[in-house]
């Protein structure tokens, strides 16, 4: 009986011990479409972890951490202008152990830019998952030297030319002037004087305009049509008119396509944080990442996922991205609240301007 006993105990430790393994589960707090299923199933098959996906956007995920201070989730994937200042006010992340990170398989521009733009103190808060761009969309049937942004001021697209009345829009003519806008932001006073002089630009090629754009369908549809040559949009947008009219295709400017970044971060009271850590070098190994892109079509911070993209989105990257132009992909950083005011009055005079 006591033989009979030990055995029974026995088995069912094995069997508790068994079901603890089976149900152990990251929980992932993250855009839509950014954890594909076949995905989890590949992770989950080989680590016996479990993705359990909360699908949010930045706003949420600030707030769902705030409500917790840190709880509740392993691993967040907010964009990396949105981490520094929630974190130096709430604490709701903890500091990245790159020791854990596979940095080797990390496009090493982005690692530093977000190792940068994600720095409270002496530790860093992020890691760069996936990333896309704003530049030229350009006719090259009409345009065949527009190259930068410059060129949405350049007379000879009179007539050709559309923009949005954005702040992407006052960036991107700040670099064109061989002015970095960024490097400016500890420096309100110095910012809106180089605000103010890209206002001024803006206004002076004011009747180059077609139309400033508000809405992308439109825009597409206007490029379409062939009303307009030279456009600031997203990448995706000119690949998808690459692929109706090989005339129209994104050009990453000369001066430095400007990027977005989301990222990896470990919430403060994150209860799995070696799974979250496996998940990261794992979303981030090239032949993940890239079933990652080509359904979703936009880039990762995956070194080496190029070679497994499908051929038309490998053809879209390797068209209007050098690793020259990867490498001068111009971050977004965090902005200073007092920034949005000057930018709000410079756009104002932009648009009442005649």
């Amino acid at each position: 009986m006591k033989k009979a006993a030990v055995v029974c105990i026995a088995v069912s430790l094995v069997l508790a011990f068994s079901l603890a393994c089976q149900a152990e589960t990251l929980e992932l707090l993250t855009w839509e479409g950014y954890a594909p299923k076949e995905l989890m199933d590949k992770f989950e098959k080989e680590t016996g972890i479990t993705v359990k996906p909360t699908y949010s956007n930045n706003e949420e995920i600030i707030a769902k951490l705030r409500a917790t201070r840190g709880a509740g989730f392993d691993l967040a994937q907010p964009s990396q202008d949105r981490i520094s200042s929630v974190q130096a006010k709430y604490k709701l992340y903890q500091p990245i152990d790159f020791a854990k990170v596979d940095t080797a398989q990390i496009v090493p521009s982005m690692l530093e830019a977000v190792k940068k733009n994600t720095m409270v103190g002496d530790k860093s808060y992020a890691v760069p998952h996936v990333y896309g761009t704003s530049g030229l969309i350009v006719n090259r049937k009409y345009a065949p030297d527009a190259s930068d942004y410059k060129d949405l001021l350049n007379p000879a697209y009179s007539g050709r030319v559309s923009y949005r009345l954005k702040r992407p829009t006052l960036i991107g003519i700040a670099f064109s002037m061989q002015q970095d806008p960024f490097v400016l932001y500890a420096n309100p006073t110095s910012y809106k004087k180089l605000m103010e002089r890209v206002g001024e630009k803006l206004i002076a090629g004011k009747g180059l305009v077609k139309n400033y754009w508000t809405n992308g369908d439109a825009l597409l549809q206007s490029m379409r049509s062939e009303e307009v040559f030279v456009a600031m949009a997203w990448d995706n947008g000119g690949w998808k008119m690459h692929a109706e009219n090989p005339d129209i295709d994104f050009v990453a400017p000369k001066s430095g396509a400007l990027g977005w970044i989301d990222t990896f971060t470990i919430p403060a009271k994150a209860t799995n944080v070696e799974a979250a850590y496996k998940w990261i070098n794992f979303m981030l190994k090239p032949e993940n990442a890239a079933v990652f892109t080509n359904k979703e079509k936009y880039g990762t911070a995956s070194a080496g996922a190029i070679e497994y993209y499908d051929a038309e989105v490998k053809a879209n990257f390797q068209r209007s991205f050098s690793k020259a132009d990867i490498d001068n992909i111009k971050w977004y950083p965090p902005v200073p609240a007092k920034l949005e005011s000057i930018e709000g009055l410079i756009l104002d005079k932009v648009k009442a301007a005649n």
